[in-house]
């Protein structure tokens, strides 16, 4: 009798396939033209991502992208491997374990193509952000669909939407926290990937919760169960109290915006400018929103937000490590899997 098979689709948000314009403008145009993530009209945003973004930004993103590129690639990528190598390990021959992006390579329609030449009886679909949000686990999930869609015969199909909370996670968050000297850092800041405002509006399912309620990001209710947001503020408070950091030490914030359009707030920016303004010199800052460090954590906020927190009168601006190929991360998700 054959036994079942299980197929595990971890799959991460992308990454360009080399530090150059070319690798960077295709990366940015599929990433940005996916409705979830700029979602305006189909004809505007062609205008906008073909026109304007990626022809102007993809010079600029590209030497950013060559100060996070190694010698293996992209950390996003090769970390992405070594875990994708592990939770294989781990879960053995029953499972068959891809890694997959949502842009550029590996495409998550080549892992669905292996999974369907191993003949598996049912697919989890693992999306690599702990908080869930439209423009990315949204995202993972509507093109899975989109592909089985195609299929006359669809396996069973699990979607995680979001391990937030997960106790695993947050205490290697806080461990790796604790490389740092605690006592000496005069505040913590949790720096997630901003949204758009409206983003968080539409996933409102009463629409008079969301930026209607004072705090209505951080109090639990169930209008705000999937908000994105509430689920960064659980996130920051779940380590916090791990690290037995009273509310008055740490803020939560948001970084990336693009547009002009108001995104969700406070901005990490803001925030810098407020605690040098208060006589801060050092800062400690998680990333919870990444689990491999990228653009985001390794140049925006180690180079970037250090330079800016040196001019306005800062000494040290600390950066959590992500959770990256850790092997209690890889622990986390093959327990997680079993569990689904």
């Amino acid at each position: 009798m054959n036994k079942k098979k299980t197929g595990v689709l971890l799959a991460n948000l992308g990454t360009p396939d080399a530090p150059t314009r070319g690798a960077v403008y295709r990366y940015l145009k599929e990433f940005l033209l996916d409705p979830r993530v700029i979602d305006i009209p189909a004809v505007p945003r062609n205008l906008l991502v073909r026109g304007i973004i990626a022809p102007f930004r993809s010079g600029k993103s590209a030497k950013e992208y060559k100060k996070l590129w190694t010698e293996k690639g992209s950390p996003l990528k090769f970390h992405g491997v070594t875990v994708e190598k592990g939770v294989q390990d781990l879960l053995g021959d029953d499972y068959i374990v891809k890694l997959a992006m949502r842009y550029q390579s590996p495409s998550i329609e080549t892992a669905m193509a292996a999974f369907k030449k191993e003949y598996v009886d049912e697919i989890i679909v693992f999306p690599m952000f702990p908080q869930y949000a439209s423009a990315t686990t949204g995202s993972v999930h509507e093109e899975v669909m989109r592909l089985l869609s195609k299929e006359f015969m669809i396996p069973a199909v699990k979607m995680i939407n979001s391990y937030h909370l997960n106790e695993d996670i947050i205490k290697i968050f806080a461990d790796n926290a604790r490389k740092h000297d605690l006592d000496k850092m005069d505040h913590v800041l949790f720096s997630f990937h901003g949204i758009p405002q409206r983003h968080m509006r539409k996933a409102d399912p009463t629409g008079a919760h969301c930026q209607k309620r004072e705090n209505c990001c951080s109090i639990a209710c169930k209008a705000n169960k999937s908000c994105y947001s509430h689920q960064c503020h659980e996130t920051a408070h779940a380590i916090a109290r791990e690290l037995n950091l009273p509310k008055e030490k740490y803020t939560i914030c948001y970084q990336s915006r693009l547009g002009n359009d108001p995104w969700v707030q406070p901005y990490t920016t803001d925030i810098l400018k407020a605690r040098a303004e208060d006589g801060h010199k050092n800062m400690l800052v998680f990333s919870a929103a990444f689990v491999a460090d990228c653009l985001e954590t390794i140049v925006e906020i180690g180079e970037e937000y250090q330079e800016d927190w040196e001019e306005l009168g800062g000494e040290h601006l600390y950066l959590v490590d992500s959770l990256n190929d850790d092997q209690r991360w890889i622990n986390a998700i093959a327990k997680m899997v079993r569990e689904a």
